[in-house]
């Protein structure tokens, strides 16, 4: 069992990074830590939330996200029911509220659900409060929207690592973390901006032109980037994005349009699948270009910090995004350590918004 933390959880659905408070990551973190231990020992099961019932509804594709979610839910001793569109009613017409009514009927606790639309996973919440039920839902990535537990878990990755014993949000603060590449169609770029930004890091952002949205672009004032060198793709200056929580301010984002700055003395850099499947028009002229420009390999990790570490997402373009001999490479890869955290992470994640519900 977790140790408990000292703040209270209150939350009952998991949907965005938005809102959360410093609290709360904390709370997430050091009950990630409790299941860590958990996961090295022999016995790997917890009956925490034996007897309720987590229901994976992913209407998208998913390898790592899925069979995390599904095997955190089954270290709880929860049971489990998966749900796959292909062979499901929905390609007989029945909508998403429908199934989602039907696994509530089957006595689902918990609802972890994925789709390529953004919004999905909160209609679902929204109508399990208005049908006055206690299910909690939890947001596995909506579109091009959020990834919450995704960026949870980069969070858990990076803290575990400089401090095993106490993870928490401190411990980045002024940290540079550079995320790099397709950010436009990226929902875990957007979760890790909110989780990040929150522990007070620095975040750089770094992609072409046509990989970095508008929605960042737009809090870089005019009179700091002229047009001809956003045109040249120049370097970007300071901007900042929305923040929708009060006691959190002075978020600190950096865009750049060029490589080099962003890495430079970086402690971190997080590099981000090209989403192939979700591009519409040629926003790149070739795979090969952009790894000459944008994707991560041994020699450009020179203009960071000795100690750097690299991580993705997943899953990987090998030569692509990042060069294989560094994807493999134990000295600076925290891949395989993001794939461990999910596993912890999810299970802090299920056992807060379920423990209460026994």
């Amino acid at each position: 069992m977790p140790t408990t933390p000292t703040a209270t959880w209150n939350r009952h659905h998991v949907l965005t990074l938005a809102d959360f408070t410093k609290a709360e990551y904390n709370i997430v973190l050091q009950t990630a830590a409790s299941f860590q231990e958990v996961l090295s020992r022999r016995t790997k099961k917890v009956p925490s939330l034996q007897g309720q019932v987590v229901a994976n509804l992913f209407f998208e594709a998913s390898t790592r996200t899925r069979s995390s979610f599904e095997l955190a839910a089954k270290r709880l001793s929860a049971d489990t029911l998966n749900f796959a569109s292909a062979t499901s009613s929905i390609t007989k017409g029945e909508t998403i509220l429908d199934t989602a009514k039907t696994y509530l009927a089957m006595g689902t606790d918990i609802m972890v659900i994925r789709h390529r639309e953004a919004g999905v996973p909160q209609a679902i919440a929204a109508e399990m409060d208005r049908l006055g039920v206690r299910v909690s839902v939890l947001n596995a990535g909506d579109g091009q929207h959020e990834h919450p537990s995704q960026a949870l878990l980069d969070l858990f990755t990076i803290c575990s690592l400089i401090d095993p014993e106490n993870p928490r949000l401190q411990l980045l603060k002024n940290k540079k973390i550079a995320i790099v590449g397709d950010i436009l169609h990226s929902r875990v770029a957007r979760s890790n901006i909110w989780s990040l930004t929150a522990s007070g890091a620095q975040v750089h952002l770094a992609a072409p032109p046509t990989l970095l949205p508008q929605l960042f672009a737009d809090y870089v004032k005019d009179e700091e980037v002229g047009e001809d060198e956003r045109g040249r793709g120049g370097e970007g200056e300071r901007g900042k994005i929305p923040n929708s929580e009060s006691n959190i301010q002075n978020r600190n984002l950096f865009i750049h349009w060029q490589l080099e700055p962003a890495l430079k003395d970086a402690d971190f850099v997080m590099t981000l699948r090209l989403q192939k499947e979700r591009m519409t028009g040629h926003l790149l002229p070739s795979l090969r270009e952009y790894h000459q420009m944008f994707g991560i390999t041994r020699t450009k990790l020179q203009l960071c910090q000795p100690s750097v570490k690299v991580l993705h997402p997943g899953p990987v373009n090998r030569g692509v995004e990042i060069s294989s001999d560094l994807m493999d490479d134990p000295e600076f890869s925290l891949i395989p350590a993001q794939v461990t955290s999910g596993v912890a992470v999810r299970m802090a994640l299920l056992y807060l918004i379920g423990s209460g519900k026994s």
